[in-house]
């Protein structure tokens, strides 16, 4: 079982960005040490008060140049944002610094503001997500290439470099609304799936119709699963459910306002309840969100809702989220992240 950090480099009000950013690093170089396979990097624009991690390819490069053995991953690269032969150019880059350790994770992102702050339509996040993967495969994996599509248009393109790992770095998709799992599973890559809107019950259903389409196209296997949850590690029960919660609850807050406020913007699709699942964030108790959304405890009580939940889902890895909300203090994060390193990962190898 893969198990990763899914980390946002948070900034939280009043701490300052240099400070951000070595903490953040500091974490980086403890999970090389203490043998973590993945540290998983999000990619999150105008959000002052959660995160300097905008640029994850530009962070991906600098962990490649300071390490030598962990897996490096984006989760994710926003794709409609991007332009997709630069994209590729930089993310084949980092494959090479990093000697084929790339991971590329892929999604479209839920928030429309940051489509507004970069001038793209989210109504064309779909359609410009499609195209931008296609060109960046082709890219990668043909000696030159030309394409005709709605948004882009390329003739006879010869990138370079193309990636260390050959044909391509592993590719994931983040799968969020229901519709979105069969038609990545019919794809055939691997999936990021999480409980930012929901539960981990509710994780099931949307994961069997993944694999079943992915039976259906003819993939080879069953299709790899990859749960993002919010870990929290502590020697004590008590200390593991005391600590993280206003870090958590304020997250669920914030997330919630934020999906609500969403819920008019264009391009928001019915189906997704943005409306409804924010109000029901922003009015969650801490013990909902401990049995719905969260793993938190001991590494023996962390290591068991892992088995079960690895049994139940048929995952693959885990992207454990140790700062959920961000204001959980530097050094207690490196306590949970060693605690996962040291006491649940042995129990999974």
């Amino acid at each position: 079982m893969e198990f990763g950090m899914f980390h946002e480099f948070q900034c939280p009000k009043g701490r300052d960005e240099a400070d951000a950013f070595a903490e953040s690093f500091e974490q980086v170089d403890a999970a090389e040490h203490w043998g973590l396979d993945v540290m998983w990097l999000a990619e999150l624009h105008i959000a002052p008060y959660r995160s300097v991690l905008s640029a994850p390819l530009s962070v991906a490069s600098a962990i490649a140049a300071r390490t030598g053995r962990i897996k490096i991953g984006i989760a994710v690269q926003v794709l409609p944002l991007c332009h997709p032969l630069r994209v590729a150019e930089e993310a084949a880059t980092v494959d090479h610094i990093s000697h084929g350790r790339l991971i590329f994770g892929v999604g479209r992102s839920g928030f429309p503001r940051t489509y507004e702050a970069y001038g793209v339509s989210y109504g064309e996040s779909r359609e410009r997500f499609s195209e931008t993967l296609e060109i960046i495969k082709q890219a990668w994996t043909q000696p030159a290439f030309s394409y005709q599509g709605k948004y882009y248009t390329f003739e006879n393109v010869r990138l370079v470099p193309k990636p260390y790992q050959r044909p391509h770095p592993p590719i994931r998709v983040a799968a969020t609304s229901p519709d979105t799992f069969p038609v990545i599973g019919a794809l055939g890559y691997p999936i990021f799936v999480a409980v930012r809107l929901g539960t981990l019950s509710e994780l099931a259903p949307n994961i069997q119709a993944y694999r079943e389409a992915y039976r259906a196209a003819g993939h080879p296997g069953e299709g790899q699963v990859f749960l993002r949850v919010p870990i929290y590690l502590a020697d004590t029960y008590e200390q593991a459910r005391s600590e993280p919660e206003q870090s958590i609850m304020n997250f669920y807050r914030y997330l919630g306002h934020g999906l609500e406020e969403s819920a008019s913007r264009a391009g928001v699709r019915a189906i997704e309840q943005r409306a409804e699942r924010g109000q029901r964030l922003q009015n969650i108790t801490y013990s909902e969100a401990l049995r719905d959304k969260v793993i938190a405890g001991t590494p023996e009580m962390v290591t068991d809702r892992m088995r079960a939940l690895r049994k139940e889902l048929g995952l693959e890895g885990v992207l454990a989220e140790l700062n959920c909300g961000s204001l959980i203090p530097h050094e207690r994060v490196m306590k949970s992240l060693r605690l996962l390193c040291e006491k649940v990962m042995p129990q999974f190898n």
